[in-house]
């Protein structure tokens, strides 16, 4: 992959945004610093950035997209209050896929966990 300011800047963003955001959110950030920036390059660069193992492309928590820069294992944690996503660390249950295995008789190449509940920003808000 050659550099690329706008690649370079999509990835500033998304390593500056901790609760895993989507390319809507990446754009509207960076549409006030790079304003000749389209959704279409920030999705196609995130996509090539994913591809490439730079960056993770988390699909399946609330039906978009999320972009995540943090690569090494972990598992997410989703709040149902306000939607964002939190790492939980890899620690918790490192094991899980010998567990598995162990179990099932299954062959695990991979895996992606995620927890659903409310995070302790919005349990203080009631």
């Amino acid at each position: 992959m050659n550099y690329s300011k706008q690649r370079e800047l999509i990835l500033k963003t998304l390593q500056e945004n901790p609760v895993h955001p989507t390319a809507d959110y990446i754009y509207s950030v960076l549409k006030k610093e790079l304003p000749t920036i389209s959704l279409a390059t920030v999705y196609r660069n995130l996509n090539q950035l994913a591809e490439q193992g730079k960056i993770k492309k988390i699909e399946g928590l609330d039906g978009s997209s999320h972009f995540d820069h943090t690569i090494h294992n972990h598992y997410h944690f989703v709040c149902i209050k306000c939607n964002k996503i939190y790492d939980i660390p890899y620690e918790v249950a490192k094991d899980i896929e010998q567990k598995v295995s162990a179990m099932t008789g299954l062959e695990i190449t991979d895996h992606d966990i995620s927890f659903k509940g409310i995070c302790t920003a919005c349990q203080h808000k009631n």
